[in-house]
C-alpha cells in the first residue's frame, strides 16, 4: 500500500510551464558562476533563493542566464533538468520556455540558432534516456520593445525547427507591468505562420483580469500561463469558459510572486472549480524550492484538491499541450495504465 503523498510523487505528469533556466541545479549554477566570474545576487547562500516578490525574484533569474555562456552550458542544463524532474515527480512531458533575447546581450552573446539548437540537443538527448518528450516555446522579453519582439519572431519564423511550436511573452516591462498588448504585432505575426501563441498575464497581484481578456480576444492565445485574475470578472471567466482556454499554473510560486496562502480559497482552486482547464507546472523550480513532485504533493494538498482531481489536472495538461494529436493519444493511454495500477497500490 502507498500513501497518498506517494501517489501524488508517481502519478504522470505533464508540465507546460516551465523556464529552462530554472531547471538549472543549484550546484550548477554555482559552479557555472564561479567558472565565467559572475557574480550572484547574494554571497549568503542560504538566502540565495529568498525573494520578496515578483521583482525581487527577476532580479536573479535575469543574473542566472548570465552564467550559460556556450552552447554546451545550455545543452547541460537542458539534460539534468529532465533527469531531475524524472526522478522527483515522474515527468513524461514538457514545455520550455526559452528567451533569446537575454542570450544575445550578456558578456558571451549567443545568436537564435546557437541558443535553440542547444537546447534541443540537450532536450533530445534527455528524450533519448528518459523517454519525456518535449515542445519548445520562444519567449519575447517584454523589457525589450515591441519591436525587438517583432523580430524575434522573425527569427523564429527564418530558422524553422519542428520542436519550436510557439511564442509566449514573460518578465515584466521596464515599468513593472504585464501589458500584453505592447506586443500585439508579433502576436499577430506569430498567428499569420502558424505558431501557437501563449502569455504571461493575470500573475501579478496589481494585474487585471482584462490583461486575460486582452491575451484571449487580441493576441490569439491558445492558452494562458498563470491567468489567475480570470476570476477576478465574471465576464472575463465566461469567456475562458467559453473558448476552453487552458490556464497553465504554478502554485508554489503565487506564495512568493503573488504572496498568497495556498488553501482551499485560493484563486487556483477557484478555476479549477469553475471547470476551466488547468494544468500545474513548477515555474521556476530553481528558484522556488520546488519540484514538479512537490507541486502535486504539498501544492494540491493544501488547495484541498484530491486524487480525482490531481488525475483530471494531469490529462488537461495533455490536452493543453502543443504537441501533436498522435503524442496526446500516447501519452493520454500511458497516464490512465498508470493510474490504474496506482489506484491498486492505494486501494491494498
Amino acid at each position: 500500500m502507498i500513501s497518498l503523498a506517494d501517489y501524488l510523487q508517481l502519478l504522470p505528469k505533464t508540465e507546460l510551464h516551465c523556464h529552462l533556466t530554472s531547471t538549472m541545479r543549484a550546484r550548477t549554477l554555482h559552479e557555472l558562476a564561479g567558472r565565467y566570474g559572475v557574480p550572484l545576487w547574494t554571497d549568503d547562500v542560504e538566502k540565495l533563493f529568498d525573494f520578496d516578490d515578483l521583482v525581487d525574484f527577476l532580479r536573479g533569474w535575469r543574473v542566472a542566464h548570465e552564467v550559460l555562456r556556450t552552447p554546451d552550458d545550455i545543452a547541460r542544463v537542458a539534460w539534468e533538468g529532465v533527469e531531475d524532474a524524472v526522478r522527483e515527480g515522474n515527468l513524461r512531458y514538457r514545455e520550455y520556455y526559452i528567451n533569446p533575447q537575454y542570450f544575445a546581450h550578456h558578456a558571451s552573446p549567443l545568436s537564435y540558432v546557437e541558443v535553440i539548437d542547444a537546447v534541443i540537443a540537450g532536450l533530445s538527448r534527455a528524450e533519448r534516456d528518459f523517454g519525456v518528450g518535449f515542445r519548445v516555446v520562444v519567449a519575447i522579453n517584454r523589457r525589450e520593445s515591441a519591436e525587438a519582439a517583432v523580430e524575434l519572431v522573425r527569427e523564429v519564423i527564418a530558422n524553422p525547427r519542428p520542436e519550436v511550436v510557439g511564442i509566449g511573452q514573460d518578465d515584466l516591462t521596464p515599468e513593472n507591468t504585464e501589458d500584453p498588448l505592447r506586443f500585439a504585432d508579433a502576436y499577430a505575426l506569430a498567428g499569420a505562420h502558424g505558431l501557437r501563441r501563449t502569455a504571461h498575464v493575470g500573475e501579478t497581484p496589481t494585474a487585471s483580469p482584462e490583461n486575460v481578456r486582452a491575451a484571449i480576444e487580441v493576441l490569439g492565445c491558445d492558452r494562458i500561463d498563470h491567468g489567475y485574475r480570470v476570476v477576478d470578472d465574471p465576464s472575463v471567466l465566461a469567456l475562458a469558459q467559453e473558448r476552453r482556454i487552458g490556464f497553465a499554473t504554478t502554485p508554489w510560486s503565487t506564495t512568493i510572486c503573488s504572496g498568497w496562502t495556498l488553501d482551499e480559497g485560493h484563486r487556483i482552486r477557484t478555476m479549477v472549480d469553475a471547470g476551466l482547464p488547468v494544468s500545474v507546472s513548477t515555474d521556476d523550480a530553481l528558484f522556488f524550492r520546488t519540484d514538479l513532485g512537490r507541486e502535486y504533493r504539498e501544492g494540491l494538498t493544501a488547495l484541498g484538491l484530491g486524487i480525482e482531481d490531481a488525475q483530471r489536472i494531469a490529462l488537461a495538461g495533455i490536452d493543453m499541450a502543443f504537441c501533436d494529436e498522435d503524442d496526446k493519444q500516447r501519452l493520454r493511454a500511458d497516464f490512465r495504465a498508470a493510474f490504474l495500477a496506482l489506484d491498486a497500490l492505494l486501494a491494498r
